[in-house]
Order: C-alpha cells, then sequence, then structure tokens
C-alpha cells in the first residue's frame, strides 16, 4: 500500500511538472529571432561634401535634443564609460556617455560622416542637467530613434565589404584617428525600413571613444589626449604597394593588408574637406580652442601624408 502511495505521488508530481512547465518551455520554443533584411550599406558617396555641416553631423540641425528638461530612463551595462538612457524634452530617447570618451567619439563620428560613412547620429552637449542624476560636463547624446533598429555587431573580418575601397578605407581612417580599440563588439548594423524596398543594414563603427590618443599596448595607449595624438606617427613605411600603418591595439592584423590605392582612395575624398569643416568636427566635441587648431593640423597633415604617399616610400615616417 505504502509503495503504491508512492507511486502515485511521483507521478502526480511530473504530472504538475508538466502541466506547469511544459507550456512556459514550449513559449520559449515558439519566439523567433527577428530577422532583418534590407540592402547592405557601409558608405555612400558623398557627393556634397564640400557643403557638409560637421558642426551638426548625421542628424543636422533637425534631430539635435531638447535639453531644456532630460530625464533619466536607465543605466547601460559594459564599455569603459558610463552611460544612461535618457528621454529629452521632446520624448526622444538619447544614449549619453559620460567622461573622457565623449568628445573624440564625437569628433571621429564627423569625419567619418563627412566622407560617406553611415554613423550614429550624436552630439556633444557641453553641459547638461539629467534628472534624477546630476550636471554632467561635455555629455555625447546618441540617438534611438524607434525606427531604426539596433540588430547586433558586424565582424570586421568577415562582412559584406570585405576586400572592398569602402571597408579598406574605413581601417584606414581608423588608423587615422587612432583608434586602438577595433573589437568586433564596437560594430552595429542598424536596420532601417524603406518606403518601397526591405530597407537598408547600415554597417557602423558605434564606439569611436578610444581614438584621438596614441595606439599602443595597455599601458602605453591614451584616449582623448589631444597632446599625445599630435606627436604619434601615422605611417612607418611602405613596402612595395602595402602601407606600413603606426598601428598598436586590437585586431591589428586588419591593417596587414592596405595598399597604396586604398589609401589614395580614401585621401580622395579627406582631400576635398576645407580646414573649416575639419576644425568644426572638433568643435562639434567642445574641444578647448588650441586643441581644435593642433588637432585639425594633425589630421591635415595625415591627409596630405596619404594623399602624396607613393610605392616603396623609403622617405621620413609620418
Amino acid at each position: 500500500m505504502l509503495k503504491l502511495r508512492i507511486t502515485f505521488l511521483m507521478v502526480l508530481c511530473v504530472a504538475l511538472t508538466s502541466v506547469f512547465i511544459l507550456p512556459g518551455q514550449a513559449q520559449d520554443k515558439d519566439k523567433k529571432k527577428e530577422v532583418y533584411t534590407g540592402t547592405a550599406v557601409m558608405w555612400r558617396e558623398p557627393t556634397d561634401i564640400e557643403s557638409r555641416n560637421l558642426l551638426a553631423g548625421a542628424g543636422g540641425d533637425a534631430m539635435k535634443p531638447d535639453i531644456s528638461s532630460v530625464t533619466f530612463i536607465e543605466q547601460k551595462t559594459g564599455g569603459y564609460s558610463t552611460k544612461y538612457r535618457v528621454r529629452d524634452a521632446a520624448g526622444n530617447e538619447w544614449i549619453a556617455k559620460l567622461g573622457k570618451e565623449a568628445q573624440p567619439d564625437t569628433a571621429a563620428n564627423r569625419l567619418l560622416w563627412a566622407v560617406g560613412y553611415e554613423t550614429e547620429v550624436a552630439y556633444l552637449v557641453p553641459s547638461l542637467n539629467i534628472i534624477g542624476k546630476g550636471t554632467f560636463e561635455n555629455v555625447r547624446l546618441e540617438a534611438r530613434p524607434n525606427d531604426v533598429k539596433r540588430t547586433g555587431e558586424w565582424r570586421w573580418a568577415d562582412n559584406p565589404f570585405k576586400g572592398k575601397p569602402e571597408l579598406q578605407g574605413l581601417k584606414i581612417m581608423m588608423a587615422l584617428i587612432n583608434n586602438w580599440d577595433m573589437k568586433d563588439s564596437n560594430n552595429e548594423i542598424l536596420a532601417t525600413k524603406g518606403q518601397t524596398t526591405d530597407g537598408e543594414l547600415r554597417y557602423i563603427v558605434s564606439d569611436l571613444g578610444g581614438t584621438f590618443g596614441k595606439t599602443g599596448g595597455f599601458i602605453s595607449r591614451s584616449r582623448n589626449k589631444p597632446s599625445d595624438y599630435v606627436k604619434a606617427d601615422f605611417v612607418k613605411a611602405v613596402k612595395g604597394s602595402l602601407i606600413d600603418f603606426n598601428y598598436g591595439g586590437k585586431n591589428k592584423k586588419l591593417f596587414e593588408d592596405l595598399t597604396v590605392e586604398d589609401a589614395k582612395w580614401i585621401a580622395g575624398w579627406l582631400s576635398r574637406l576645407s580646414d573649416d569643416q575639419i576644425k568644426d568636427a572638433f568643435r562639434a566635441a567642445n574641444y578647448k580652442p588650441e586643441e581644435v587648431e593642433s588637432l585639425a593640423r594633425a589630421v591635415r597633415e595625415r591627409i596630405s601624408g596619404l594623399t602624396n604617399i607613393s610605392p616603396s616610400q623609403t622617405a621620413e615616417r609620418f
């Protein structure tokens, strides 16, 4: 009798487990990850390059945040910088990046957009009060529009643009701005819907905070240090048609296949930017006037170096 009672209780437990757990498990299985389709885009020809407003960037004046009242939503985890999700007075949501990465992130964003690369929509706010958190200096606000879906990272070593000029040019841009933090998790694919088509999958470098210092190892590298940037070498040598960039950082192997032809391609676009446009990239990031001048001068020197580079160059590094 006791054995029968124990057997009955065991059967009952199994039945209850099936009733209360299995439906939930079935629901989890029914959940499918949303698949986004569209044309892969990394770069588009900047036909208006000479008139691009680098103070406003990709979002222009129209998308600027209304900072008259900014409220805290949540803190974001991961990464070097403190980040908050916030809502502005117009009801739009943004990711607020605090700390020393905010300025270089903004300036690098402007330079990439200027020469045709897809970028985040971002603005540097010199002083921002976040209700419930306090007032902070030099905060980068990155837009989170409802009609743009963030679908995940893309890999430098495996993407639709492998071997194409736009990817090669992007890698050279990373060297130009001294971005030593080239890990895949800093990249993002943004999905947008089209009116009559599937829309686009925009391949961007989302986190550009590890820039405008010097590249190198964990101890020697720096971020947002103009004095380091202006003194750093850009190119060590040209070996045949391959360029040996002075790069020390993550994913260093990505720079092993960059050629003089690749440099000429991106330099052709960069050289069309005026000195004032380059300065505006740093003004947009609220750098001091003397820093704007020195950073812009260093960028121009690097552009000139790319423009004049030639195979098997034996001249001094630049």
